[in-house]
């Protein structure tokens, strides 16, 4: 009896616990994730989840829950915000494609079988539990959102490499990889190395924009450039690769005949040189790191003291070959200005050894980016900053004066005083401000105090009387200046504003092209072999089209009379142009090298093939005012164009394109999210919301700034009547009724008023007086 009343009871919990994960199970409802009600309509929809996504982003809300929450936001507009799938989930309960007796026998042992409500089916990514589990104890600290890369990542790379993972929860090889990587990224990451995991499931945008179509991948970020990792997943596979991110020519490999040299380049480069003395026949990889964070400020060599050849450095300088050797050179190569030696080099132990030694006892000021950092600007009465600066001619070898004022600085080491000097005949107009007006100091060296009081180039100064000549009179002047400044600020009595140091070491603008082609060159080899070939069909589609017309020309040409005219266009033709009177802007080969004439404007369509040259790699200053059309509206709103923007055709800065609205909706639409309410959302609900009208609007596009300006056309009162007798739907023209007869009656002259105030917005656009978007990337134009 005993035994009968305990199975009753197991029988009971067991019934009881599965009533309870149903209910789980269909406790995900979108429409109450979004906080709408079923009849939303999809403007009330996309507006809750936008505000739902800003308030629970990860980057912005840092509550433990706000990740989870996230991905419920997405999952529940995934489903609302495809009609098909709302009309499922309305019907079945569930946002699959199969319906009716099967589909509800399949939704009850799918909820039998699996009560998790994190389970859900998302286009091509499962979600499972114990994956993300074991994604957040390994790689959730090094989760990157669209936002951190751009923000953070990318400007970092310019200081030191990125190692980044693509992954995603259904992916077995990247659990195949999880061991070999966790130890990497220990290793790495304490050699300084960036680590990031981007998940391609949640962040299919960053994924998309790295260039990662697969999961698992691995890639590589240096100085903004993405590089990607096609061998197998080892240690030293991906050691090698970080390795090979870096430049070559980062560590110099000195011995006996060239550390006299390699030391002495402090002069022109302007740099404190550090030495490394260590028993490895390679340069070691925290080293290169270290070199490549500090490049822009000291120059680094590398001693093997295993090599014959170096015996001469390690008896100068006293070095210890069994244990690895640091040294830092300023002014004098004879003698280290500062030692560190240690078994184990650590890199917080560099960094801080590095840190104190940035700049030379008495630099150069070559650029304004220098100045500013060795003469900071005052922040406060106890925080007061004091440049001694020499200007002096610059000659070959150290003069006089120079030596005299180095040795000077030497001695008198402050928190509160940096010692510069200045080339005169390099910075004229720097110098001319602080010297007198005075014939006394032609050709001679002067020094200055001085004291930045803001970042516009206001300074308070004081030049010495009498020219510096480094004696030991010039010393104690200095000296007695600096004595009485401590107490009496008030000794810099003069004020000035200086002018913005020339970058005397930025090269020259040929070999800044040289460097620009060959990343480019660089690029374009990379997207060749590594890349997705779907991305490569516009570049390969225009170099066959190019190769087309070149061997099309010369086969012409081989087979064509010498002697024969080029053929004129039909004079019927070019009559009946001017009886009409319109012009209508000219697109093809043909039209264009005809004589311009009155309301002649030469517009290009925005294709994959040409959005590349047009807008993408679009010269600095110059922009690409795009008329967004449908097919139906072609002609006339080309032709109200070109009367339009007739007057601004003779800046060469400026061109003009089309886009098809039948072909690249997706593009604009995803450029428009970042206009400030670019696209009203309309009242009511209305069927053809998604295929919303979008013909009239202009948009200047900056490719090279990456911002555009927008125009939106307004309603004229003839046109105002006309949708008047319409029903009461959106107020846009609908795409399927433009296909066809234009609804409600509406004829060409509506259409052509949405231009009619387009030459008042082109003149604000080049008075630069218009509101810019910003966007971080230019999407692609599929």
């Amino acid at each position: 009896m005993e035994v009968r009343k305990l199975s009753i009871s197991w029988q009971f919990l067991i019934v009881l616990v599965l009533i309870l994960q149903i209910l789980s199970a269909l406790d995900f409802d979108p429409y109450r994730v979004l906080g709408v009600s079923r009849t939303a309509s999809q403007a009330d929809i996309k507006k809750a989840y936008k505000k739902l996504a800003r308030e629970w982003h990860p980057d912005k809300n840092k509550d433990p829950g706000a990740e989870d929450k996230f991905i419920q936001i997405s999952k529940a507009y995934e489903i609302l915000s495809n009609e098909e799938k709302r009309s499922n989930y309305d019907q079945y309960g569930d946002a699959g494609e199969n319906q009716g007796y099967q589909k509800q026998q399949q939704q009850r042992e799918y909820r039998f079988r699996h009560f998790h409500e994190n389970f859900y089916f998302d286009e091509s990514f499962f979600h499972f539990p114990f994956n993300s589990e074991r994604r957040d104890s390994i790689d959730e600290k090094y989760l990157l959102h669209f936002s951190h890369y751009v923000n953070e990542v990318v400007p970092d790379s310019f200081k030191k490499p990125y190692l980044i993972k693509i992954t995603s929860d259904w992916c077995f090889s990247c659990i195949h990889i999880e061991p070999v990587w966790k130890e990497v990224v220990q290793e790495l990451e304490e050699l300084g190395v960036g680590i990031g995991v981007v998940h391609a499931g949640y962040e299919r945008r960053l994924a998309h924009h790295l260039g990662a179509h697969s999961t698992p991948s691995i890639l590589g970020i240096i100085n903004g450039k993405i590089s990607f990792f096609h061998n197998a997943v080892v240690r030293e596979n991906l050691r090698q690769f970080v390795e090979s991110l870096l430049p070559g020519n980062l560590v110099e490999k000195v011995t006996n005949k060239n550390y006299v040299r390699f030391l002495s380049g402090w002069q022109q480069e302007n740099k404190p040189h550090v030495l490394l003395f260590d028993q490895t026949p390679i340069v070691p990889l925290l080293y290169k790191l270290t070199a490549f964070a500090y490049k822009d400020y000291l120059s680094f060599g590398y001693v093997y003291v295993g090599l014959r050849g170096t015996e001469e450095m390690t008896r100068r300088y006293n070095i210890n070959v069994y244990t690895p050797t640091l040294l830092i050179f300023k002014e004098h190569i004879n003698k280290p200005a500062d030692i560190i030696q240690a078994r184990g080099m650590k890199k917080q132990i560099i960094d801080d050894f590095i840190a104190q030694n940035k700049y030379l006892l008495a630099a150069r000021l070559t650029s304004q980016k220098l100045f500013h950092e060795l003469c900071p600007v005052k922040r406060s009465h106890r925080q007061r900053k004091y440049c001694v600066v020499l200007l002096t001619a610059e000659t070959a070898k150290l003069s006089k004066p120079f030596e005299a004022f180095l040795s000077f600085a030497l001695a008198n080491t402050q928190d509160t005083v940096r010692f510069v000097h200045v080339y005169s005949n390099r910075q004229q107009e720097f110098a001319d401000t602080l010297l007198p007006d005075s014939e006394a100091f032609q050709g001679k060296s002067a020094v200055s105090i001085l004291e930045r009081r803001n970042t516009a180039g206001r300074v308070v100064y004081k030049t010495l009387e009498d020219p510096w000549t480094g004696s030991e009179s010039d010393k104690f002047i200095l000296l007695g200046y600096l004595d009485q400044l401590r107490k009496d600020p008030a000794l810099l009595s003069s004020e000035a504003v200086l002018p913005d140091l020339t970058d005397e070491l930025a090269p020259v603008f040929l070999l800044r092209w040289f460097y620009s082609a060959s990343d480019y060159i660089s690029d374009c080899w990379d997207s060749i072999f590594h890349n997705n070939w779907r991305e490569m069909m516009p570049l390969l589609s225009l170099i066959f089209s190019a190769l087309f017309i070149l061997f099309g020309t010369v086969i012409v040409q081989a087979f064509s009379d010498s002697n024969d005219e080029r053929e004129s266009s039909p004079p019927g033709k070019e009559e009946a142009q001017e009886k009409t009177g319109k012009t209508e802007p000219s697109f093809t080969k043909e039209n264009s090298s005809k004589i311009p004439k009155k309301g002649f404007v030469e517009v290009t369509e925005l294709t994959d093939v040409t959005y590349i040259s047009n807008l993408v790699r679009l010269r600095p200053g110059h922009m690409n005012v795009v008329l967004i059309l449908s097919n139906s509206t072609k002609t006339s709103l080309l032709q109200k164009f070109a009367l339009e923007v007739y007057t601004f055709t003779g800046s060469s800065c400026l061109h003009f394109s089309f886009l098809s609205l039948d072909k690249h909706r997706e593009w604009l639409e995803y450029l428009l999210e970042f206009a400030q309410d670019a696209a009203p959302i309309p009242n009511q609900y209305d069927k053809h919301f998604m295929e919303r009208d979008y013909t009239g609007y202009v948009l200047a596009l900056n490719g090279h700034k990456k911002y555009f300006c927008l125009f939106k056309p307004q309603k004229t009162v003839e046109e105002e009547e006309a949708m008047g007798s319409c029903s009461d739907l959106d107020s846009s023209l609908h795409l399927g009724e433009s296909r066809g007869k234009p609804s409600c009656g509406l004829g060409s002259r509506p259409i052509k008023g949405k231009l009619s105030k387009l030459s008042l917005w082109m003149e604000r656009l080049l008075e630069g007086s218009l509101q810019r978007f910003y966007i971080p990337s230019w999407p692609e134009l599929d």
